[in-house]
């Protein structure tokens, strides 16, 4: 069993227009721009979770539900177990929080802001630090957690 070259004679098949044997091809090949397409997908698939603010921290479980996603990108201060703080992924010295904070909700539509702290952290050092928040012009202040932490009853959430 093999394939056979078949000729076409004039008469069968399809015409071009225009008669020329050699006439520009009016149909048109979506393949390509599909096959692009596809990698586009795939490369945003794997990219969209790198975009997220990326400085590790064990954020304290709570029962609490998850705040609805704003249209701005939301603003994110972190504070890690050492001290350091940091806006989005960049460290900033806390000399300088009070003024780059103030220099950003300037730029900023929503005044909401999201800390992520540490669990580990005292309570009376992340208090200090959403007092410089407040001071550098942000008054909504969401306190970042992890889902699945124990309820006020000490059950665990979702029973």
């Amino acid at each position: 069993m093999g394939a056979g070259v078949i000729k076409k004679s004039g008469g069968g098949g399809r015409r071009r227009r225009g008669g020329s044997k050699h006439a520009a091809m009016a149909e048109i090949n979506v393949t390509p721009m599909v096959d692009v397409m596809l990698v586009l997908l795939i490369i945003f698939m794997v990219a969209a979770p790198m975009m997220t603010v990326g400085v590790p921290l064990e954020l304290p479980k709570t029962a609490a539900k998850a705040v609805p996603t704003e249209q701005e990108e939301p603003l994110t201060i972190s504070l890690q177990l050492d001290g350091t703080v940091s806006m989005m992924n960049t460290p900033v010295p806390e000399a300088e929080l009070v003024d780059r904070l103030k220099a950003v909700a300037q730029e900023r539509e929503s005044d909401k802001l999201y800390l992520r702290a540490d669990g580990g952290i005292e309570y009376a050092r992340v208090v200090q630090v959403m007092g410089a928040l407040n001071a550098g012009g942000f008054s909504n202040i969401v306190l970042v957690t992890d889902t699945g932490g124990p309820a006020l009853g000490g059950t665990q959430a979702g029973n």
